[in-house]
């Protein structure tokens, strides 16, 4: 590992001592692919041979959606994530070292919504040392990341952990780049761009290939992009997650600094952000199950979606569905299996 991170290091020296001018762009759209190359080694290292016991950081999925928690270890993660679980809780309190991540789950809004918190991240992973690597497996799959900030100096902290995240493939509150890629067997590098180009010309846009030893490919850029954007679509190892900042301590600022802080409600905002859709089901001649919702993500929120989340049989024997709520014209009213659902809406299904 550390030869890796030697080059990698070696690297961004050479990205920072170069002054950025068209004369250079190339030479550091070049640089930046060789570090993204650099970066993914340590993701997930050559032969990929397990890497050795995990120490319990293999967490389960479970509930509709996870929310990891990073930040410094002097920040009071552990307290927050006590004091939100204690309030929403429904499974017993764990005591947790930083060693291993007990989840906590919380029902909010009829949803399960697990916690967990990320020790390690910043100070373990840039060297791919401890658990550093294991700990971002998992911050990959979360659903939602809340950075915990210290409220006496939070733009600091705030800049370390992004970086830290971003080197390791976790894009926050951002989009994958619009631009389409697709290798080929021949025929060399088709270039298509809907708008013009600032930073990338085909001469790059083929360095930069070649560098992944790709000399067959199409690709169409729908926006401005820029070399980052490019290897970012090439290395198709990123995940885009979204990110709330908490600031914590903040009994060590005064009164009206506490009063605009005060205003961002927790809890809503996580909820807003994860985007889950509930949806109420009705059996044939009773009222309407309020208590405990079928939650979905917003991207797949179909009859079918629903049906396949409860057992995936029951799509074979569904006739239609009777749906009440924001989704329908009239109540109720007949739809088929794609029909989308909106949050709260009331269903029946009817079978064969």
């Amino acid at each position: 590992m550390s030869g890796t991170l030697a080059k990698i290091a070696e690297i961004e020296a050479e990205m920072a001592r170069t002054q950025k001018n068209k004369a250079t762009a190339h030479h550091l759209g070049l640089l930046k692919a060789l570090l993204a190359k650099l970066r993914r080694e340590l993701i997930a290292p050559k032969g990929g041979g397990g890497g050795g016991p995990r120490e319990g950081f293999d967490v389960a999925k479970t509930g509709d959606a996870r929310v990891g928690f990073v930040g410094f270890p002097s920040v009071g993660k552990s307290t927050l994530l006590s004091n939100l679980a204690g309030v929403y809780s429904e499974v017993a309190a764990y005591e947790f070292t930083t060693l291993t991540t007990v989840p906590r789950v919380i029902r909010y809004k009829g949803a399960k919504i697990q916690l967990l918190d990320l020790p390690g991240i910043i100070e373990d992973a840039k060297d791919g040392k401890g658990r550093g690597c294991q700990v971002i497996a998992v911050a990959r799959t979360c659903n939602l990341i809340l950075i915990v900030l210290d409220v006496l100096k939070p733009l600091g902290h705030k800049k370390i952990i992004e970086n830290e995240l971003e080197g390791f493939g976790i894009c926050l509150n951002s989009k994958p780049p619009n631009i389409g890629f697709k290798k080929k067997d021949k025929g060399g590098i088709n270039l298509t761009a809907t708008c013009p180009q600032s930073e990338l010309d085909a001469e790059m846009v083929k360095s930069i290939l070649a560098e992944y030893k790709i000399h067959n490919a199409d690709v169409t850029f729908r926006s401005d992009a820029t070399a980052d954007d490019l290897i970012e679509v090439v290395e198709g190892n990123r995940v885009y997650i979204p990110c709330i900042y908490v600031l914590n301590k903040i009994d060590q600022i005064s009164i009206e600094e506490l009063d605009i802080i005060y205003k961002v409600p927790h809890l809503e905002k996580i909820w807003d952000y994860l985007k889950l859709v509930r949806i109420y089901t009705k059996p044939k001649g009773q009222l309407p199950d309020y208590t405990s919702p079928v939650v979905l993500p917003y991207s797949r929120t179909t009859v079918e979606d629903f049906c396949m989340k409860i057992h995936k049989n029951l799509i074979k024997e569904f006739k239609y569905a009777l749906v009440w709520g924001l989704s329908v014209k009239h109540n109720p009213q007949k739809v088929g299996k794609a029909h989308t659902l909106e949050d709260e809406d009331v269903i029946q299904i009817v079978k064969k």
